[in-house]
């Protein structure tokens, strides 16, 4: 049997290795929770070796936190399971007897700017040019097939939120991702009024402005309330001084509105047939119900969203919480026909509990983790990430990874929430798979970022 001892010898360089990065997690990580900023937070960290699994550290990996937007690798990595990376959305466009009919299917991507398949005069020259060539003329109005759900926007989003670009729910038509800009003319010092560029600014009828001046240089502290049973919202805060005009950006609770008031325009007095206009009226109704069967088999003209790699790659990369929100829909409607954020939640507890996780490690309640109520161990986004790199759609899933710190990794910030997870080689060639969040810490965000990055770098 002596010649197993080399073979032993052999391993012990990997073994020592692997001891070394754990000691050297363990001393960086009792340093981190000792700081100040940490004193009433709680934080969890879970490190494993990718190649063995064998984990490399562990605190609190089985503590329920609220995650923010790591938790969007979750509903990453779950659309490519359910739905693959070839997946497009279908908006279908029919004519109904005079009527433009729009059959919606939550596409997030309809109208926007960061495809060229999706930018809005494409869509419309698109449609006009079907529409000539199958039907000629006769539009007078637009019905848009609406069967939203009373309950639009997911549990738990909070009030501070939903008014603003990043709490843009989730509609049956999404436009331009459901946002639209706000163009303040500041004062000349800190404390006068704002104006707001009525000619530039879509919604501005609606909006009650309270936004003062602040400081020069001291960025977007603006914030858009809407106001309970009214159309009206009010914008509260401070924009800096020292610009001509300052844009923040703010949630368009009608898209579909919206889309009809653009094409109608973009229509009118552009493309005849004859002498006779596309369209000749900015009448809008919502349809609702059950579709006529005709208009769903009929249509005249189908706009398809860019493939499901390239949506989970903007999706990562920015991290689009509408996104997020209409995927976890999307999961419920391709499987019962009816796309709803809570049967969406159940669908992708349920998927994760079949491969091996405990279904209460995803104590979820939305796609993006904007959701303060929202609590998910760093086992089951290490597992989440483990089990992405066995697929073969993973290098699209990598590559839509930001980067921070030198490392691939998605970040999370709501309030008092920091949270990092992805994948780090370091120098010797062991690659690690790592999730690292911290709930109710004091203090500036960016003084936690950097202790967490000194923790992280122990991974390099």
């Amino acid at each position: 049997m002596k010649w197993l001892i080399p073979y032993v010898l052999s391993l012990s360089p990997f073994i020592s290795t692997a001891q070394t990065v754990t000691q050297k997690l363990q001393k960086a990580f009792q340093q981190f929770e000792s700081d100040s900023q940490l004193k009433h937070a709680i934080s969890s960290l879970y490190v494993i070796d990718a190649a063995t699994g064998q984990v490399v550290f562990d605190k609190n990996s089985q503590v329920g936190l609220a995650g923010a937007s790591t938790q969007k690798i979750i509903t990453a990595a779950t659309a490519f399971e359910l739905l693959g990376k070839d997946y497009r959305y279908k908006t279908l466009f029919s004519y109904g007897g005079r009527e433009l009919c729009v059959l919606a299917n939550g596409d997030p991507t309809f109208g926007s700017w960061r495809y060229q398949t999706t930018i809005d005069t494409i869509i419309f020259k698109a449609v006009v040019n079907a529409f000539k060539n199958r039907w000629g003329s006769g539009i007078s109005s637009f019905i848009i097939y609406d069967n939203e759900p009373e309950k639009s926007i997911p549990s738990g989003w909070i009030y501070e939120d939903i008014g603003n670009y990043y709490g843009a729910a989730a509609k049956n038509l999404n436009w331009l991702e459901n946002q639209y800009d706000i163009i303040f003319l500041p004062g000349k010092k800190e404390g006068d009024e704002t104006e707001i560029d009525t000619v530039s600014t879509y919604h501005w009828k609606y909006l009650i402005n309270n936004c003062k001046t602040g400081k020069p240089g001291s960025g977007d502290n603006a914030y858009v309330y809407f106001m309970p049973n009214q159309v009206e919202s009010v914008v509260e805060g401070t924009v800096p001084s020292g610009v001509k005009k300052f844009t923040i950006a703010a949630t368009d609770n009608w898209p579909n509105f919206r889309f009809s008031s653009s094409f109608t325009n973009f229509t009118k007095g552009k493309f005849y047939y004859g002498d006779t206009d596309i369209v000749v009226s900015k009448s809008i109704r919502n349809g609702i119900g059950k579709i006529d069967s005709f208009l769903i088999k009929n249509p005249f003209y189908t706009h398809y969203s860019p493939s499901l790699d390239s949506i989970i790659y903007w999706f990562l990369k920015k991290s689009i919480n509408l996104y997020g929100e209409a995927l976890i829909k999307t999961f419920a409607y391709e499987k019962q026909g009816f796309g709803s954020t809570d049967s969406g939640v159940a669908i992708v507890k349920k998927f994760w509990k079949e491969k091996g996780l405990d279904e209460d490690e995803l104590n979820i309640y939305d796609g993006s983790g904007l959701s303060p109520l929202n609590r998910l161990t760093t086992h089951a986004q290490v597992e989440v990430l483990k089990y992405a790199k066995t697929k073969n759609w993973f290098p699209y899933f990598y590559d839509a990874l930001p980067e921070y710190n030198g490392m691939k990794m998605k970040s999370g910030t709501i309030s008092d929430v920091k949270g990092f997870c992805g994948y780090q080689k370091s120098k010797d060639g062991k690659e690690y798979i790592f999730s690292f969040l911290i709930n109710n810490y004091n203090g500036k965000t960016s003084g936690v970022v950097s202790k967490m990055y000194k923790v992280l770098d122990e991974l390099k």
